[in-house]
């Protein structure tokens, strides 16, 4: 983006946005967040519960934010959050909420602190009911969009619409993630999602 002063006004003139974010990573350095977060996460599936949860945690503490300050300080939320341990957020109490409010490395937003601890017990539960978290999105799979935003809604905090659709597109419940021409599809398609 090219700013051009005009008087005292500075005028922001945006190029031409990219369709996708295969399209807006394309020409990024390797060393990139994005392009690190493209070619190695975003639309692979994920196996595990706790790093499900640390996607789900992310995809929150993005909302009303961008999402180069969530990859910028992705090592600190998983820092901050007990490397995603599931079992252990879900035992947080007031002193851990305290001691993420002063956390200048992540997100200090009490609602989205208060969501990741009541998802974390919710996983919980979802794992005594049905033996894991991947299990049970795996057994709602076939469900469309606006069925996964409300049993999200129900069963979550803090997951509205977009944040349950990013959730979803970047574990590979959804598609969408790359284009079919991007190098990184034919790698997942590859691996077997």
């Amino acid at each position: 983006m090219r700013l051009w002063e005009i008087g005292f006004q500075e005028v922001a003139i945006e190029p031409e946005k990219p369709k996708s974010y295969c399209e807006f990573v394309e020409n990024l350095e390797k060393s990139n967040v994005h392009r690190i977060y493209h070619d190695t996460q975003y639309g692979f599936p994920i196996t595990s519960d706790n790093e499900l949860f640390g996607r789900l945690v992310l995809e929150i503490n993005q909302a009303g934010l961008s999402w180069t300050t969530i990859l910028n300080k992705q090592e600190n939320f998983r820092k901050a959050y007990s490397e995603f341990d599931v079992k252990k957020v879900a035992r947080f109490n007031n002193k851990n909420i305290e001691k993420l409010l002063s956390d200048s490395g992540i997100i200090r937003n009490k609602l989205k602190i208060n969501a990741a601890i009541f998802n974390a017990q919710k996983i919980v539960d979802i794992q005594s009911e049905h033996g894991s978290f991947k299990i049970w999105l795996d057994y709602n799979h076939p469900l469309q969009l606006d069925e996964w935003v409300e049993l999200f809604k129900r069963t979550f905090k803090f997951t509205g619409g977009e944040i349950t659709k990013e959730f979803l597109i970047s574990t590979r419940y959804l598609s969408g993630a790359h284009e079919k021409d991007c190098p990184i599809f034919s790698k997942i398609i590859r691996e077997g999602p």
